[in-house]
């Protein structure tokens, strides 16, 4: 119902009154062709909602992929053909290119990543640094990309973060309170705490009490110290700053999850291209 209501309403955001330029043009009856054309490298995401939103718009649309969502692409390849009313081709044009290009763009990101920890145990995690109303395309994308989805809002995990624990008192009485929360609405829930230092990690691994700790900007000597000190009891979890360059010397420390939000919050759009097939 959600992929169904996002591509009802962005259709609606952009179509209105209708698509003047098309129809002051395109006489109603003509037929047309386009192909999906890939103009980067990378990993090729969006195809099924793609076809859904042409679909939603005009289920008449003849939809032909060529590749499925996950694959690799190069320069040149065709990723669909959409064969129909010229007019629903150019309406929908832009709405697919949108979705396509920035969910092609997350995963070709993600699976870098995902590539320099070949041979390792570790994850890599998205975050909520996301686009609003969106959020659920892009988790989707960072997964075709081959990495795993954190909690997907605020009601799937207890999280207490940096703030959490400063209203709260302190690392001992935000756990404390969490949990009490759990059994008194009666919730089925996982809870992660944020650790900013090595004496905050100890003050947790003193009182328990949580399912995943987060080692939040931590240099590489303290957090090896850290997995260390954890020793498996909890699940680790590395955040801050991490990128391509530097996430294989993270992995090293035994971390069972990296989180990196610039999989969602800082990628350049894929280059794709709806052209017509004359």
């Amino acid at each position: 119902m959600e992929i169904k209501d996002f591509v009802r309403l962005s259709i609606e955001e952009d179509v209105k009154l209708g698509d003047h330029s098309t129809l002051s043009c395109i006489p109603k009856n003509k037929l047309g062709s386009a192909k999906l054309l890939i103009k980067e490298n990378g990993i090729i995401s969006g195809i099924e909602i793609a076809k859904e939103i042409f679909k939603t718009y005009d289920n008449s649309i003849e939809f032909i992929a060529n590749l499925k969502d996950g694959e690799k692409v190069k320069i040149g390849d065709i990723a669909f053909t959409v064969n129909g009313s010229s007019r629903t081709l150019l309406t929908i044009e832009r709405l697919v290119l949108n979705v396509m290009q920035r969910m092609s763009a997350i995963s070709t990101l993600t699976d870098k990543f995902v590539q320099e920890l070949k041979g390792f145990n570790t994850k890599v995690l998205d975050t909520r640094k996301t686009t609003p109303l969106n959020r659920f395309l892009e988790k989707q994308a960072v997964k075709i990309g081959g990495g795993h989805n954190h909690r997907f809002g605020l009601y799937d995990m207890i999280m207490l973060k940096d703030n959490h624990i400063d209203f709260a008192g302190g690392i001992k009485e935000a756990i404390i309170k969490a949990n009490n929360y759990i059994d008194t609405e009666n919730l089925n829930l996982k809870i992660e705490v944020e650790t900013r230092n090595l004496q905050e990690l100890k003050e947790v691994l003193k009182y328990g009490g949580v399912d995943r700790i987060m080692l939040d900007n931590f240099s590489f000597e303290d957090l090896k110290l850290a997995v260390e000190l954890i020793n498996g009891k909890f699940e680790t979890e590395a955040s801050g700053g991490i990128d391509l360059k530097t996430i294989k010397t993270y992995a090293l420390c035994g971390v069972d999850y990296i989180s990196v939000g610039a999989l969602t919050h800082s990628v350049k759009n894929m280059d794709l291209s709806l052209k017509a097939i004359k």
